[in-house]
């Protein structure tokens, strides 16, 4: 159990650790490269180390040093499965979408399984859309959600569709793989695609490794069979994301809180734009090459719609709580398939604080301004909810967050850090 002390208008500075999303996609690319990877600020935590784990599974050696980690790629060769292999990725929506095109590259058969929430998460776009490229893979409980068998022996090709609104992660799959199809790879959208910046950090690692990517924005993808990753150095940069809470912290103290290892202007991550969020509701944002500086103010509710940064709701929603008026957050349904249910989640556990949270079918309403007070708080195993308790425990006294270590899923230092300010 976590217990949060409030603080008044902080003036600090924070380094933030490198992004997740570019992490898993890096080690990725390293790991199908032909040759030895330098790869710089690998974040290590949960997620990216399951994904890792796998691909070590699967024939890559890596070794670490600090903060850096060096991959020996295999060319898209991995090592054949003589018996089943069973591939378990926790919790990690991530790697577990991410990876079951890659492994699909490989030989033998492989169950990929995690934990109970897991099981229950959607899988079956993306499991289609690979039996149209010619593999052969299913749900084991006929329910798309894992466990999946995936009977590998290369892809194929060919023209797939898929949906757009579940989840941009099936798309990022099929592209990290798709170079080493037997032939091409086209992906075609069907509606609209919720998540867009991360199939635009997917595209922006691949040809950093020397993939290219042809697109008719975010309806068709084309990639060109016969390509390879490269190996090279590569420097994660920090993670817009882990910074947000950092930023609300700011925010809800009135403080000054500078991050550092944050390149808002050279970044690919879409959760950028919540800076642009936090200017809206009336905060003051200094932007440099390297680092962001956010000065809080007096705060208002708006209007927002996320779908492209889905990840920041929780953030935006324990701002909200003390801001003037209303905050509402639209179109994004596709929260309720992450680590949590997070509407729910959200609306149940910020009405238990004393607020009025509304959970409408795509997003939430949230009215500023209520009295609040402090009690024990489950963040349903959600390291985003966690770290957005730990916002509004700047600002409401005796907020205790129950197994705070759910962080460790993005953001393994983040408590060390936190009790610095």
């Amino acid at each position: 159990m976590k217990t949060i002390r409030p603080k008044s208008r902080l003036n600090t500075t924070v380094r933030i650790p490198g992004s997740k999303s570019i992490t898993h996609r890096a080690i990725i690319a390293a790991s199908l490269a032909k040759g030895e990877s330098l790869l710089q600020d690998f974040l290590e935590c949960e997620d990216t180390l399951y994904t890792a784990n796998a691909l070590q599974e699967l024939g890559v050696n890596m070794s670490y040093d600090g903060k850096n980690i060096r991959v020996a790629g295999t060319g898209g060769k991995f090592r054949p499965a003589l018996i089943r292999k069973r591939l378990y990725l926790g919790n990690s929506g991530t790697s577990f979408r991410l990876l079951l095109s890659v492994v699909a590259l490989g030989r033998g058969e492989f169950i990929l399984t995690g934990t109970q929430r897991m099981l229950t998460r959607p899988i079956g776009p993306l499991v289609t859309a690979l039996k149209q490229l010619g593999v052969e893979v299913s749900c084991v409980e006929n329910n798309d959600c894992p466990p999946v068998l995936l009977k590998a022996d290369g892809i194929r090709g060919g023209v797939v569709s898929i949906p757009g609104d579940k989840s941009s992660q099936f798309v990022s799959s099929l592209l990290l793989s798709g170079p080493y199809a037997e032939n091409d790879v086209e992906i075609k959208l069907a509606g609209e695609l919720v998540s867009r910046p991360y199939v635009d950090i997917t595209i922006n690692v691949m040809a950093l490794f020397g993939v290219e990517v042809d697109r008719e924005g975010y309806e068709c993808f084309r990639i060109p069979s016969g390509q390879a990753y490269q190996p090279g150095e590569f420097t994660i940069q920090g993670d817009a994301s882990s910074a947000s809470y950092f930023w609300a912290a700011a925010a809800v103290t009135g403080g000054t809180v500078a991050t550092e290892n944050i390149h808002p202007y050279a970044t690919r991550q879409g959760d950028i734009r919540f800076l642009e969020t936090l200017e809206r509701m009336g905060c003051f944002i200094e932007k440099k090459s390297d680092r962001v500086v956010v000065h809080g103010g007096t705060l208002s509710g708006i209007d927002v719609e996320m779908s492209d940064m889905p990840d920041m709701v929780p953030t935006l929603a324990a701002i909200g709580l003390f801001a003037r008026g209303k905050t509402t957050i639209r179109n994004v349904s596709h929260l309720r398939y992450k680590e949590s249910d997070r509407l729910r989640a959200l609306a149940l556990e910020w009405n238990r604080l004393g607020g009025r949270v509304e959970e409408t079918g795509d997003g939430l309403i949230i009215h500023g301004g209520r009295p609040l007070s402090g009690t024990l708080i489950d963040p349903h195993d959600d390291h985003r909810l966690a770290m957005s308790l730990a916002v509004v425990g700047l600002r409401v006294p005796g907020i205790r967050i129950r197994e705070e270590g759910c962080v460790n899923k993005s953001f393994s230092r983040f408590w060390e850090l936190w009790d610095r300010l």
